[in-house]
């Protein structure tokens, strides 16, 4: 029986109406815009009240993805929430985001794989789809980082924002789809970008929570090197596996993580920066929410075709990344 390729049929955002601009930044914490934008190329980003949640913005995301594709929720057989930032321990934020939807038929789980999360669950949606195990998935990169951020840390407070992005996958017509992918992980670095408290190695407690613990910790020089390589080496994979040349891209997503390290990889991988897409200077870094978010605007914009060729990329703490390529 022919193997059958998967694609992805609809795609929706949401984020909090709630704006931390630069200029907030600057009253909170010793920075300024033009230190800001020019180490990452953020001017603002979207930040959740303290009554919003992480999977409210799912949900959200999720219906929008889901009508666009024409299916009913019922139908959808697998759905992943990638996110560091869940509502809770326990129960699971991808079942608490299947019971608002309706897709009750869905085997539903979170994945944490920070900013890859999103390529990881599509990887994942991909391959259960070609096996005939379900017909449709939902893929979603859903986050509130701002709970994790402290603002007294220039380093990391300027970096964060909060928002949803999702995308329902499904049998694909023709020759269009997933054509390759490809996730990694190396737990060496982990500590370049961490939480280290708030689960059972450092409990929560008063105490860790006053030292803050459970605030996000990075070193941000030795990343970039090894994000900037990992992208673009994942790219060059994939291309490769899917036969093609970086030149017949006709739409590059990177994650969304600092405008130096968009420019360093479209650089290594010698693309014309017309195709690369960027939108940080709108929203940071929304961790697994970064490239739903900017393919589904990209797709609002008519940024994409049909039979375009898109190479999504991404690199995270773990340290995880990813790519794919997809004949849209």
């Amino acid at each position: 029986m022919a193997e059958v390729r998967s694609a992805i049929l609809g795609t929706g955002r949401a984020y909090p109406e709630g704006i931390l601009t630069n200029a907030d930044l600057e009253r909170m914490v010793e920075t300024s815009d033009e230190w800001i934008t020019t180490r990452t190329g953020i001017k603002e980003r979207h930040r959740a009240s303290e009554s919003e949640y992480t999977s409210l913005f799912a949900v959200e995301a999720s219906r929008k993805a889901i009508e666009r594709a024409r299916i009913d929720p019922i139908d959808i057989g697998l759905l992943i929430c990638a996110t560091v930032s869940p509502d809770q321990i326990l129960p699971s934020t991808g079942c608490l985001i299947q019971a608002e939807l309706g897709a009750h038929k869905a085997a539903a789980f979170d994945l944490a794989a920070a900013c890859s999360g999103f390529l990881y669950g599509l990887t994942m949606a991909d391959k259960m789809i070609k096996t005939g195990q379900v017909r449709y998935a939902l893929v979603i990169g859903a986050e509130v980082l701002s709970r994790y951020v402290d603002f007294t840390d220039r380093s990391t407070c300027i970096l964060f924002g909060d928002g949803a992005g999702a995308a329902v996958m499904g049998p694909a017509e023709g020759d269009r789809g997933v054509l390759a992918t490809r996730i990694y992980s190396d737990g060496r670095y982990a500590e370049q970008l961490y939480s280290p408290g708030g689960g059972t190695r450092i409990k929560p407690t008063s105490e860790t929570l006053s030292q803050g613990l459970h605030y996000f910790k990075m070193k941000g020089n030795e990343l970039f090197k090894i994000a900037v390589r990992s992208m673009a080496d994942v790219s060059v994979e994939v291309l490769k596996e899917a036969g093609c040349r970086a030149e017949e891209v006709k739409l590059f997503i990177p994650h969304q993580a600092n405008q130096r390290i968009t420019d360093a990889v479209t650089s290594r991988l010698d693309v014309d920066p017309s195709i690369v897409y960027s939108n940080i200077a709108y929203h940071g870094n929304t961790s697994s929410a970064s490239v739903p978010i900017a393919l589904d605007e990209c797709v609002e914009q008519g940024k994409v075709s049909e039979g375009d060729l898109v190479l999504l990329a991404s690199f995270g703490g773990g340290v995880t990344w990813g790519g794919a390529l997809i004949k849209w």
